[in-house]
């Protein structure tokens, strides 16, 4: 016996693989997207440190700019850097 598949729809989601479900900074999910945004997606990803915590992109880059010394990651307080 024979199955011939006449139509298919597709159906798929993503998310991100962050260790937590909101952003530390703006508390919004990952899922969605930061204050700044009106879609989530590629035009609002999120962005590691080399700690391992992971920001909105708009997020982080706001905090790093408004830090007058040497930037520090909000939820650790060690000095930020992007993992690379």
């Amino acid at each position: 016996m024979k199955v011939k598949i006449l139509q298919w729809h597709a159906v798929a989601s993503w998310t991100w693989d962050a260790q937590d479900e909101t952003c530390g900074i703006c508390r919004m999910a990952f899922d969605g997207c930061c204050p700044d945004c009106k879609f989530p997606g590629d035009d609002c990803p999120l962005i590691w440190g080399a700690c391992n915590h992971a920001y909105h992109l708009h997020c982080i880059l706001k905090w790093v700019n408004s830090q007058t010394s040497t930037p520090l990651c909000p939820m650790c307080r060690r000095e930020w850097q992007f993992k690379g």
